[in-house]
């Protein structure tokens, strides 16, 4: 279970607006200082509020990140879901629709983009971070992509489009050759690659995918 900030200003129906406020500074103070130098100082400057206020609606740094990174997380655990929903059900055309949804998943999203720059803290500082951190976000974002991922590519094999004896496996290889080679090319999307180039990868990754796994 997820840790609840302490404090007694959590409303019902959404976040009070210092909350509010609280958790977009610190997005962006995490993504731009990374969790060991970020500060609670820095992040109520960023916020317009006192140290004291943050430290009303969460216990510490380490809960402040935790439950930073999984807000975050599931947003955009959302719009992937989404994305799998729309790109990967009914599709008639499996190299085409395959394609479709890889360049639509591993295309940067503006709007994540603080998201990615904490993934990016994460990967950097997976060593020094807590337990619960690194838990708290599989939790909230990777692991319910992966099995929505799993789901899909499960009903393609039930409609005999792909044939596979291990499902899983055959997840992470869709994967490695769709999703892996962009996110080490662009540094986990801190440098855009041109669209020529995301192309490219995501149509070599589908065709050897398709080796792989189509009757």
């Amino acid at each position: 279970m997820s840790p609840e900030p302490s404090g007694t200003s959590r409303q019902r129906g959404g976040l009070p607006e210092k909350r509010k406020a609280i958790a977009a500074a610190a997005r962006a103070v995490f993504a731009r200082e990374g969790y060991t130098r970020a500060s609670v100082d820095a992040i109520a400057a960023e916020a317009g509020v006192s140290k004291r206020t943050i430290y009303n609606h969460y216990r510490d740094k380490e809960q402040l990140f935790l439950l930073t990174i999984q807000e975050s997380a599931v947003s955009v655990a959302a719009a992937h879901l989404d994305l799998i929903q729309h790109g990967l059900c009914d599709l008639e055309d499996l190299e085409g629709g395959l394609v479709a949804f890889g360049r639509a998943w591993v295309v940067p999203q503006p709007d994540f983009e603080d998201h990615f720059a904490l993934v990016r803290v994460i990967i950097a500082e997976a060593a020094r971070l807590p337990e619960a951190v690194l838990q708290g976000w599989l939790e909230a974002g990777p692991r319910p992509v992966t099995a929505g991922l799993t789901k899909a590519i499960g009903e393609l094999v039930d409609r005999g489009l792909l044939v596979t004896d291990d499902l899983d496996e055959t997840v992470r290889h869709f994967v490695l050759l769709v999703n892996t080679e962009v996110l080490e090319q662009s540094f986990h999307h801190a440098i855009p690659l041109p669209a020529a180039d995301l192309d490219r990868l995501v149509r070599s990754g589908v065709r050897t995918f398709l080796r792989l796994y189509r009757p």
